[in-house]
């Protein structure tokens, strides 16, 4: 069992509970439907078209960053409005950010920080349906189910739900967001969990003491695939049952154990979140074209400071080693890192030093994905309370990740009324990055 921690849970103040850890089995050996379930998501795949070879990996910053603190300080703006925790140049020229994000200013010619995205829910339910799917749902924060598909669920539905040779699920979540699922696209395009049944699935039907000896598991294994392939066992199952043998004992698992990696990568990367981001590219270099990390916690009504020490280095940390390794690796072209959460916040602080809920300005960021770094997009008001110029919103955002992962803007499916719609209706590929 492979169990990937962070720190403690959280929660936002609408009582959603954030826990921000990974936990993986090794898959089971029977009994547990496995090939039924990779033959119900195989059928989701809707295109002949080629795949291209690419992966976006969405950090969310649950709770609602506040863009001030993060990407936006505004030092310039009256003492109430600017950043309380400071600045940090970057690498741009006159280009700097929160002032806990200094490993981040120093790969700021990787990134692409934009400060002029924007939309009109402030609920923390409504605003992450609407940056997750490309649509307002006013009624999510009354506790309504999402009525758009999220971007990952929309990956898998075209390309298939499943990678097929590596057998590596389409779209991967770490920590559920809300509004992350498929909707009218159908359960088999929704995200393959290792924290809900696929964990229960991934069980390993074995005795206590063979589980104590890591070694003989692995000789077990290796010679059970060799005696399969001899005996010509796996040219007589069916199509998926051999993958789900693949996903056994191939790619499948092996992506989210970090122990392949080599020696250094891991502690380079660090634990938490960093962990996660290492996980998310393994994933992405076997196959997964969709991987989400909700990493909670951000909704700071009070004493943001003392807040931003706890979360802000643990994402310039990892964001900037997942930058730099991607780029090392020559795979910045291929995986897209986009960080955002569902709203920012107040740009006036309030009376317990923190701020609210704001949707009319909202924290974005990008990596790689082939797009044009190195430059900050868009511009916000004086004291950063809404885009000074053109806003740029969620379904432009959507647009943009479409592109990169080579899908049609004009695709569209059936709805839950039974009418074709379409997934993008007015958004465009963000301009400056294309």
């Amino acid at each position: 069992m492979l169990s990937i921690l962070a720190d403690r849970s959280s929660r936002d103040c609408d009582g959603t509970a954030r826990r921000d850890f990974l936990s993986i089995g090794a898959l089971g050996m029977g009994g547990f439907g496995l090939p039924q379930l990779l033959a119900q998501r195989a059928h989701a795949a809707e295109s002949g078209l080629p795949v291209k070879d690419t992966s976006v990996v969405w950090l969310w910053l649950g709770g609602g960053p506040t863009h001030i603190e993060t990407f936006d300080p505004k030092m310039s703006a009256p003492a109430e409005f600017r950043s309380i925790t400071g600045e940090v140049a970057t690498v741009l020229p006159g280009v700097s950010l929160g002032g806990h994000f200094p490993k981040m200013a120093r790969i700021a010619d990787k990134l692409a920080i934009v400060r002029s995205f924007a939309h009109r829910n402030s609920g923390h339910a409504g605003g992450t349906h609407w940056v997750m799917t490309g649509y307002d749902n006013r009624q999510a924060d009354n506790g309504a189910k999402p009525i758009r598909p999220a971007l990952g669920a929309i990956t898998a539905k075209v390309r298939g739900t499943n990678h097929p040779q590596s057998g590596v699920p389409t779209y991967v979540r770490m920590n559920g967001i809300g509004a992350d699922g498929p909707a009218f696209l159908g359960t088999a395009c929704g995200p393959f969990d290792p924290q809900g049944q696929a964990r229960k699935n991934m069980k390993l039907e074995t005795k206590l003491e063979r589980l104590s000896d890591r070694r003989a598991l692995l000789e077990g294994l290796d010679r059970f695939q060799r005696d399969a392939d001899a005996s010509g066992l796996m040219n007589g199952l069916d199509e998926f049952e051999a993958q789900a043998f693949n996903m056994i004992l191939g790619d499948a698992t092996r992506a989210f154990d970090i122990s392949k990696e080599p020696k250094g990568i891991a502690t380079k990367y660090g634990k938490g979140l960093g962990e996660q981001m290492l996980v998310a590219r393994r994933l992405c270099e076997a196959g997964c074209g969709f991987v989400t990390i909700n990493f909670g916690g951000w909704d700071m009504h009070g004493q943001l400071a003392n807040a931003m020490k706890s979360r802000g280095p643990q994402v310039d940390h990892a964001v900037a080693t997942f930058v730099e390794d991607i780029a090392e690796r020559g795979l910045s072209e291929k995986i897209l890192l986009v960080i955002t959460g569902e709203f920012g916040r107040t740009p006036r602080v309030n009376r317990t030093a923190g701020r609210d809920h704001w949707a009319p300005l909202s924290t974005l960021a990008l990596a790689g994905g082939g797009l044009k770094m190195g430059q900050v997009v868009g511009e916000s008001s004086a004291k950063a309370e809404v885009p000074k110029t053109a806003p740029i919103g969620p379904q432009d955002l959507m647009a943009t990740v479409f592109q990169v992962l080579g899908l049609d803007r004009k695709l569209q499916f059936t709805n839950f009324s039974g009418r074709p719609t379409y997934l993008i209706e007015d958004g465009t590929p963000i301009r400056d990055l294309v």
